[in-house]
């Protein structure tokens, strides 16, 4: 039988030498900006400074397309920091005949990962959050990984944590 070595997530800075791909509304015209941003660190803390980060959303009206692109792509920095720029989804439609919360899905790519992990961006205070079916299926005392706070007029901010005390909610999709 011949198996093969396995091998950690990455590199993968062939994939976003294209640092205007963070920025959502670069061919977008009348969405109001916002600054999704936050910091990765591994299971010890330290920053991830090598991780790349890919973002879905919906647009405003809470549909996919429509004239908005709603896919980003971004490096992480020295200090684990992402950034983004985009503009706030619309809930959209989830199982059943719910309703979704406003949120951004994000996929992290990074030394030590044998494969990405997806979690997810909701905004803190939304009032959708509390019906949201999927964040409904994540324990009350987890549920802050995923909620990204306004730490300034346009700027949310979640940190991600990869494991360990305090490890963000990942999703298995």
């Amino acid at each position: 039988m011949h198996t093969s070595p396995s091998q950690t997530a990455g590199p993968y800075w062939h994939l976003i030498d294209q640092p205007e791909w963070a920025d959502l509304l670069r061919d977008q015209q009348g969405h109001a900006p916002l600054t999704l941003t936050g910091r990765i660190t591994d299971g010890d803390g330290m920053p991830c400074g090598d991780a790349m980060v890919e973002m879905w959303q919906a647009g405003p009206d809470g549909a996919y397309g429509n004239g908005f692109h709603g896919f980003g792509r971004c490096a992480t920095d020295a200090d684990g920091v992402f950034r983004f720029t985009t503009t706030r989804p619309g809930p959209v439609p989830g199982p059943g005949n719910s309703l979704q919360a406003p949120h951004v899905t994000l996929s992290i790519f990074a030394r030590g990962l044998m494969h990405h992990v997806t979690t997810r961006a909701y905004f803190e205070a939304e009032p959708l959050n509390d019906a949201d079916p999927i964040l409904a299926l994540v324990p009350q005392t987890r549920r802050h990984t995923m909620l990204a706070r306004q730490t300034a007029p346009g700027v949310w901010t979640l940190d991600i944590r990869l494991q360990g005390a305090g490890e963000t909610v990942f999703l298995d999709i």
